[in-house]
């Protein structure tokens, strides 16, 4: 008995059902009765399962996830619980965030070899998420026995209970989507400006700096024509020297010898 308090603890707690001196086949010919009136109102609109998960006692379909999105069609998804056994297959569906969704029917029966859809539907401002998870509990029953669910879920044992989770999925409308593109188209545009600037910058300083080189190459070039003709001076004034050094020792050797 603990072991199935902690199991359904994880999960919300199963909406209150009031006692009622009726057996259980009085219950589920009255619950099939109503459910063939509201059937089809109930799935209409309901967005229908494509997977299916082959399980023990119950086929569940979707296998995997439930999706639900912002537009009004988007906001009921179904779950269809096919009985694969001989007998009866009791069923119950609990939810992480039983403040957001509507599991109708969120606890029955189904007969051997029937169908039992179940519509999940938000509530009216609530938004889906993907940390939402549902939770499907499934035991079979003897068909020998008549008693309420709520006294076979109290009885029945850990071991003989079928589970299978649910995971919720958010599918993103059209508007979302092209709202999405547009921004990352926005952001990249910015990043390619951004990029665009940052590499005309570099172009200036690369052009900056080289202009400097430019300049100091043309003044460097500038003093050296200066120094190579202060040279070309210097040069021409020391060859004058030498001439007319050379000059004057002619003179004083011509003087200086004995007519």
């Amino acid at each position: 008995m603990e072991s199935k308090d902690a199991l359904e603890s994880s999960f919300s707690s199963e909406v209150a059902v009031k006692p009622k001196k009726v057996n259980f086949l009085e219950d589920s010919l009255r619950a099939e009765d109503n459910d063939k009136g509201d059937t089809s109102s109930r799935t209409k609109g309901a967005r229908k399962p494509l997977t299916t998960f082959k399980g023990a006692l119950l086929d569940v379909s979707p296998a995997e996830e439930l999706s639900f999105g912002s537009a009004e069609t988007e906001k009921r998804c179904l779950i269809i619980l096919s009985n694969v056994t001989k007998n009866k297959v009791a069923f119950k569906v609990r939810t992480t965030a039983p403040e957001k969704y509507r599991v109708k029917p969120s606890s029955s029966f189904c007969e051997p070899g029937a169908s039992v859809d179940i519509v999940v539907s938000l509530h009216g401002g609530s938004q889906a998420s993907p940390q939402d998870r549902f939770l499907v509990m499934a035991a079979e029953m003897d068909n020998s026995l008549s008693q309420e669910l709520a006294q076979f879920w109290k009885e029945v044992q850990k071991a003989k209970i079928m589970e299978h989770r649910l995971r919720c999925h958010v599918v993103e409308s059209l508007k979302q989507t092209v709202s999405l593109l547009r921004d990352s188209t926005v952001e990249t545009g910015s990043g390619e400006q951004q990029e665009f600037h940052t590499a005309a910058l570099d172009d200036n300083i690369h052009f900056t700096s080289l202009m400097r080189v430019i300049t100091c190459n043309a003044r460097l070039e500038q003093k050296l024509n200066s120094c190579l003709w202060v040279q070309k001076v210097l040069i021409g004034l020391v060859l004058i020297l030498v001439l007319l050094n050379l000059l004057c020792l002619r003179l004083l050797t011509s003087s200086q010898q004995p007519s």
